[in-house]
């Protein structure tokens, strides 16, 4: 494989490894939200902001933490076949299906920055009584969604490699 893929595979490993390992954390901070929500409620004082606030901290538990999951390969698969495939033939239906969510994710990148100026143009607000910004989710998103495709490339570039049998 050419320098520039394994640089570009390592690099990219290595900022959603990290990232992914501080993001995990991110469950406590969701947590520690809808306790101050049930707290809050159970002295008479509720809070306006908690269970939207619960949510943002949950998509970016989930979309930031994504690439991690797809490089440790803790995605859902159907074993029923997969499991008794050579390491060549997995590596081969995993290109290609790789290759589907990459595009799958390109188009979703394209409507969430499309979503993302729409937001910041307009100074767009959730419809809730609390009426946030929704700009800093979004663009959350968009840098979410763009370290999966980034991290969806590094996985196909390791497919080619195992199907052509060099390392990485």
């Amino acid at each position: 494989m050419p320098d520039f893929v394994r640089s570009y595979v390592r690099i990219v490993d290595e900022v959603n490894r990290r990232l992914g390992r501080i993001i995990m954390y991110f469950i406590f901070v969701m947590i520690s939200i809808l306790l101050w929500s049930s707290v809050s409620k159970a002295t008479g004082w509720p809070s306006l902001w908690t269970l939207e606030m619960a949510q943002f901290a949950m998509v970016t538990y989930y979309i930031l933490g994504g690439p991690y999951s797809i490089q440790l390969g803790s995605n859902v698969r159907m074993d029923l076949f997969y499991g008794e495939w050579s390491v060549k033939k997995k590596a081969w239906f995993d290109a290609i299906t790789v290759l589907c969510l990459m595009t799958y994710l390109g188009v979703l990148l394209y409507g969430a920055i499309e979503s993302t100026a729409y937001s910041i143009e307009y100074w767009e607000r959730s419809r809730t009584i609390w009426r946030p910004y929704m700009w800093p989710i979004k663009s959350v998103m968009c840098i979410g969604i763009l370290l999966m495709l980034l991290q969806a490339i590094s996985e196909f570039f390791k497919d080619i490699a195992r199907i052509r049998e060099v390392e990485l």
